[in-house]
């Protein structure tokens, strides 16, 4: 019972001071403007493509069926890849930056993903947003993996949250910070996924793919 109960304070005390090995290099850059989608025909096709394959996920399982959240990891960090995808209109509603794990980092252009604890690294899979709670950066969200690239996110402590060192505008060719393998956003960002996660009835599905 005793044993029990301290890995139940373990849990939630990790969660409420989880934190993030992010990089506080400063750099000085003129912001890009805002898009409303990739200027990458071959990009937007594959989002395209991705959201299609969602919707008949989503209905199956109980998810939103209008709304879906995807993060293309195979665009650089620097630039907007983080999309709220309207399934029914099959359009883009809200784009932003999204971190990718430090443990992801290969030196390459390529990232590495993993789903081992303690990596570090991004996992690639579909996830159910769940519960919000107040962490020590505030707002956050706790991610469940729904595959077996990702089953071990909910241990691992990967949460979607805000953090300053996100910027609201592209930065490319610079890299924003690294995650311990969250996807982390800008506070702003996050605020505008809060009020699609608050609206909705239903569980909205995120999906991080390559």
């Amino acid at each position: 019972m005793v044993v029990g109960t301290c890995i139940i304070a373990t849990v939630l005390g990790y969660f409420y001071i989880y934190k993030p090995s992010f990089s506080t290099q400063s750099h000085s850059f003129e912001p890009i403007h805002i898009t409303e989608k990739p200027n990458n025909t071959a990009l937007l096709k594959k989002l395209q493509q991705k959201a299609a394959s969602l919707k008949n996920y989503c209905k199956k399982n109980g998810f939103n069926e209008r709304f879906a959240f995807l993060i293309d990891m195979s665009i650089h960090s620097g630039k907007q890849r983080f999309f709220v995808y309207n399934l029914q209109k099959d359009n883009i509603e809200k784009i932003g930056l999204v971190t990718h794990g430090s443990g992801s980092v290969t030196g390459t252009n390529q990232l590495y993903f993993s789903n081992i604890p303690n990596s570090n690294c991004t996992s690639l899979g579909r996830y159910k947003i769940g519960n919000d709670y107040q962490g020590r950066f505030g707002l956050a969200y706790k991610l469940h993996g729904l595959d077996a690239s990702n089953n071990r996110a909910f241990e691992r402590f990967v949460v979607l949250h805000g953090h300053s060192c996100v910027p609201s505008v592209e930065v490319y060719p610079i890299a924003i910070c690294p995650s311990l393998g969250c996807p982390t956003v800008a506070p702003d960002f996050l605020l505008e996924l809060k009020k699609y996660i608050e609206k909705s009835e239903q569980p909205i599905l995120l999906s991080i793919y390559q």
